[in-house]
C-alpha cells in the first residue's frame, strides 16, 4: 500500500511514517515545517518529504491519505481530497487498525512526562528481552529513533505508545488515545492544558475516562495517586485492575528518595531495591516508578526493572546538553507548560546548587499562544536567576498577548524579545563562566541553541 501522510513532520505522524515503512508500505508525506530531529529521521528512513500542501500531490495517486491533526478545513490538499472523494483516515485510527490490532499495547497518558515515561518503559522491556515496538513523541537515546515496529525480525507482541489526549483530527474530535485499545495504561498526571480544544479540566477528565473504558478486564491501570483529578477519573468507573503510584500509607507503589537522587522502590510497603541514575527531579522519579509498575504487568521482575532503569539514557530535548563554551553550559528542553517549566528549572537548581540559571523560554504551544497559562509563568520561573522570553510578533507562532507584561512580576531579572538575534545577544552579554543556560521550547526555536553557543564562543 502507498500512503501519503499530511503533516508528516509532527512527532506522532513522523513516527507513524517510520512504522508504516517498516511494515512494508510505500510512504511519502508533506508538511509546512521541516526541522530536525524528525526531518533527518525520516530522510534516514528513505521517506520522501514534500514541502507544503499543494493540491498537485494528488498526482502521487496513493492508496490512502493519512491525515494529521495539524490539517484543517481550508488546507488546499485536504480540500482536493474531499472534493474528489479520495480515501483518507486519521493517523491514530490507522495506527490502531494496522499496527496495534494484535499487540499487547502499553499506553502512557498524562499532561506531563508522556515521552520520558514511554521511553523508560520501552527500555525496561527491551533490556528484559521483550524487544517491544514503540511510538514515542521524542527520540529515546537508548534507541536513537522515535518509532520502530519491533526489536526483532520475527516481531514482538508488545508495543509501547505515547497516548495523547489531544483530538484525533479535524473530522474526529475524540482524543487520540481511544484508538489504541491499551491493555496496560499509565495515567501519569492530569492538569488543564490544550485550551484550544478543551474548555476546562472536567472536559479532559472525561476524555481520560474514555481511555479507562477501553482497558479490558484483564488489563491494568497504573495511576498517579497524588492527583485528585486522576482519582476523580477512576471514581467514575473502573473495570480493570488498578494500581496507584506515588503515594505512601496505602497499597500501591511508593518511593523513598536519597540525597544523591537515587530512590528506593516500594510496593505495598516492601522495598524491592534502589534506582541509581543521573536524572534529576521528583517528576522523573515518579515517571520511573510508573514505568516499573507497568513493566511488572507484562512480567518484568521489579529487580530487573530497577537495574535497567539505572542504564536509561533519557530522551533528546529533555535536559539535553547541547554544548559547553568557556564553562557555560547550554541545555535544550521541551518544557512549555508552566508545571513542566517549574519542574525542569527546579530539577536543574537541585543539581547545580547556587550556580546561576539563565532561563530562555519560547511559549509556542497552542495553549500558551492563547495566553491561558500566562499568569502562571512568573511563578514557574522563580528559581531562575535571569529570564529571557521570546515571542514572535507575526507568523503562526505569534503570541496573542504581551510577553513582557506577563513576565513583569519577575522584575529586572526578566526581559522579553521579539527578534531572535537580539535575544541571543542579550543572553551572550549576560552570561558568564559557570552559568547554566536552559532553553525551553516545544519547537525548533530558530536553531537558537547553536546561535547561543556561537555567540558565547565569540
Amino acid at each position: 500500500m502507498h500512503i501519503h501522510i499530511l503533516g508528516i513532520c509532527g512527532t506522532f505522524m513522523g513516527g507513524l511514517a517510520v512504522l508504516a515503512r517498516q511494515a512494508g508500505h510505500k510512504v511519502t508525506g508533506c508538511d509546512s515545517n521541516v526541522y530536525p530531529p524528525m526531518s533527518t529521521q525520516l530522510e534516514a528512513q528513505g521517506i520522501e518529504l514534500i514541502e507544503g500542501f499543494s493540491p498537485d500531490q494528488i498526482g502521487l495517486q496513493p492508496d490512502l491519505f493519512v491525515i494529521g491533526n495539524v490539517v484543517s478545513r481550508g488546507n488546499p490538499l485536504m480540500e482536493e481530497i474531499l472534493n474528489r472523494g479520495l480515501p483518507y483516515v486519521s493517523g491514530p485510527q490507522w495506527i490502531g487498525e494496522h499496527i496495534l490490532h494484535d499487540k499487547w499495547v502499553l499506553a502512557v497518558a498524562g499532561t506531563h512526562g508522556k515521552t520520558t515515561t514511554s521511553s523508560m518503559l520501552a527500555w525496561l522491556l527491551e533490556d528484559a528481552g521483550y524487544h517491544p515496538g514503540f511510538l514515542i513523541g521524542g527520540v529515546p537515546m537508548n534507541f536513537g529513533i522515535s518509532a520502530r515496529l519491533s526489536g526483532t525480525q520475527a516481531g514482538s507482541s508488545f508495543f509501547v505508545i505515547e497516548a495523547d489526549e489531544y483530538d484525533t483530527a479535524f473530522f474526529d474530535k475524540r482524543s487520540k488515545f481511544v484508538h489504541y485499545r491499551a491493555k496496560t495504561a499509565i495515567l501519569n498526571n492530569l492538569e488543564y492544558d490544550h485550551a484550544d480544544i478543551f474548555p476546562d479540566l472536567g472536559a479532559i477528565e472525561t476524555q481520560f475516562h474514555h481511555l479507562v473504558r477501553t482497558v479490558p478486564g484483564v488489563g491494568r491501570l497504573v495511576a498517579n495517586g497524588r492527583e485528585e483529578s486522576m482519582r476523580r477519573v477512576i471514581a467514575r468507573g473502573c473495570w480493570s485492575d488498578n494500581e496507584w503510584f506515588g503515594v505512601t500509607g496505602e497499597a500501591g507503589w511508593a518511593l523513598a528518595e536519597h540525597n544523591d537522587g537515587s530512590f528506593d522502590v516500594l510496593f505495598n510497603g516492601e522495598c524491592h531495591g534502589t534506582v541509581r541514575w543521573s536524572l534529576t527531579g521528583e517528576h522523573n522519579r515518579l515517571n520511573g516508578l510508573a514505568a516499573i509498575a507497568a513493566a511488572r504487568h507484562v512480567g518484568v521482575p521489579v529487580a530487573q526493572a530497577i537495574d535497567s532503569l539505572g542504564r536509561f539514557e533519557n530522551v533528546k530535548r529533555r535536559m539535553e546538553v547541547r554544548g559547553v563554551v568557556r564553562d557555560m553550559t547550554v541545555y535544550d528542553d521541551f518544557a512549555h507548560h508552566p508545571t513542566a517549566i517549574a519542574t525542569t528549572v527546579g530539577g536543574l537548581r537541585k543539581k547545580i546548587g547556587s550556580a546561576r540559571i539563565l532561563a530562555v523560554l519560547e511559549p509556542r504551544s497552542n495553549t500558551m499562544k492563547l495566553g491561558t497559562m500566562k499568569e502562571a509563568l512568573p511563578g514557574s520561573l522563580g528559581e531562575a536567576d535571569l529570564v529571557f522570553g521570546y515571542g514572535a510578533k507575526s507568523g503562526k507562532d505569534a503570541l496573542g498577548w504581551n510577553l513582557g507584561e506577563a513576565l513583569a512580576p519577575l522584575g529586572s531579572k526578566a526581559g522579553a524579545y521579539d527578534e531572535l538575534g537580539e535575544l541571543v545577544q542579550a543572553i551572550a552579554r549576560a552570561a558568564r563562566p559557570g552559568d547554566h543556560i536552559l532553553v525551553m521550547s516545544n519547537g525548533g526555536f530558530g536553531g537558537v541553541h547553536q546561535k547561543i553557543l556561537d555567540a558565547l564562543s565569540q
